[in-house]
């Protein structure tokens, strides 16, 4: 194997398996780890959760891994197809903005699946996830996409293949030829456009972001361990990744940083259970209803100003935990925004939400889309009294910029765990998740994932 890019990322993910990581790096990987579960359990229980378990159980696969937040056990590759899709069955999910993914919904399943498989340590499945952020990440970084609104393909897709092969890669403990071959079976298995974006019900994005790369990351993983061969300079050789999937590609991407810059400590984990362009506008309208005492009442006008790279992931769409509009208004009639009535769809047709979104106002700011910290959001209310009042969110909760507290973190997970888990398993579940790096069996841990 020659030293390029290739050679470089198959030598990280062979090597991850035994990688001392920084302590800081530990601890924020358990963070995702613990907020994935937590979209995992909830999302169980969503339409996309709940139609991939069905799915899976029906193809009555060797018990191997386990379907988190119900009570089936399937193929370490089924489990992360069903795990992944309930990971992205809503907004819940982590989020990585310089790579355009969502590196959780599909590395952790992977990490997960193989884990229990294979029966690793805790610490071995932390190694493995960090791993999957690191490769997953630079994977489209290198692509050299412009705008968000103009790129060809589904950076949430690739980025989801890559992550989840390297993660589950980890745990075979693979040569650097091997993961080398690992790699040429993730970009075979490349693959996504942007029509997600026209889904009306959760699944095919829930299947694009999470469920089809963990899917395809744990069966390279596996392929290679039962001996396939394959290519071996797949990211940048003849006929390569960065050739076909590429629009300014630069190689260089693919390897900067690896073992120094940790890409879980540039991911952030939402406050908010609604999607990443949203969170600024939610963050700024919840500060001016607390700091001026306000609900739906007292205004008469709400102008929402955005990005204008990603409004139209957000404007008005049918689904309401991706609509900006339906969020606002039941934030404001409500005077917070839970997880019920983020995914509330009969909600969407109540007449006094359907009032109160006349008087909302969504505008595109170029000035937005250019700023720093990026995904910035400005909240303008005119209220009945004559006063008008602005918060504009420079950095948004959760983000590496203004990063939630450990606290915050474990209060969303019982939250959101709890309704499915119970209140006294879901703590438990917390704590071990916390501890991870303690477990020696990480199937032993597995009947936490279990409803009551």
């Amino acid at each position: 194997m020659t030293d390029d890019a290739t050679s470089l990322l198959s030598r990280y993910i062979a090597q991850s398996s035994s990688a001392e990581l920084p302590q800081e790096v530990i601890h924020k990987t358990k963070l995702h780890i613990l907020d994935t579960v937590a979209a995992i359990i909830s999302g169980s229980q969503l339409k996309p959760g709940r139609f991939a378990a069905a799915f899976v159980q029906g193809l009555g696969s060797r018990a191997e891994s386990s379907v988190l937040g119900t009570d089936i056990v399937a193929s370490a590759t089924d489990a992360a197809l069903a795990n992944g899709m309930a990971g992205h069955a809503d907004e819940t999910d982590d989020s990585h903005l310089r790579s355009r993914s969502h590196p959780g919904c599909s590395v952790v399943p992977a990490a997960f699946a193989l884990g229990e498989k294979n029966n690793v340590s805790g610490a071995a499945v932390i190694r493995a996830v960090s791993a999957g952020y690191d490769v997953g990440t630079r994977a489209t970084i290198a692509l050299g996409y412009g705008p968000a609104k103009t790129h060809r393909h589904s950076t949430h897709s690739i980025a989801a293949t890559f992550g989840a092969a390297a993660a589950a890669g980890s745990l075979i403990r693979p040569s650097p030829e091997q993961a080398a071959y690992l790699l040429s079976y993730a970009a075979q298995q490349a693959s996504g456009v942007t029509s997600w974006n026209r889904d009306h019900e959760h699944i095919e994005k829930a299947f694009d972001f999470g469920g089809m790369g963990a899917r395809n990351g744990v069966f390279a993983a596996l392929f290679v361990a039962a001996g396939a061969n394959g290519v071996s300079d797949v990211m940048t050789g003849k006929g390569s990744f960065l050739e076909a999937f590429g629009e300014k590609g630069d190689p260089s991407q693919l390897s900067d940083g690896l073992g120094e810059r940790y890409e879980v400590m540039q991911t952030s984990i939402k406050k908010w259970c609604v999607g990443s362009p949203i969170q600024a506008a939610l963050d700024s309208l919840v500060y001016l209803m607390r700091q001026h005492r306000v609900g739906a009442k007292d205004v008469e006008k709400l102008v929402a100003i955005m990005p204008d790279d990603r409004l139209h992931i957000v404007d008005n769409r049918s689904i309401p935990d991706i609509c900006l509009q339906y969020l606002l208004a039941v934030t404001l009639l409500d005077g917070t925004l839970t997880f019920r009535s983020s995914h509330d769809e009969e909600r969407m047709e109540d007449p006094r939400v359907l009032e109160l979104r006349k008087r909302i106002e969504a505008v595109p700011s170029a000035e937005l889309t250019a700023a720093k910290p990026s995904r910035q959001a400005i909240i303008r209310l005119s209220l009945r009294d004559g006063r008008e009042v602005e918060r504009r969110t420079y950095a948004v909760l959760g983000t590496p910029d203004n990063p939630m507290s450990d606290g915050e973190v474990c209060d969303k997970a019982v939250d959101l765990i709890a309704p499915v888990c119970g209140r006294g398993k879901t703590q438990e579940l917390v704590e071990t998740l916390m501890a991870l790096d303690q477990v020696d069996s990480f199937r032993s841990i597995q009947t936490l994932f279990r409803p009551s």
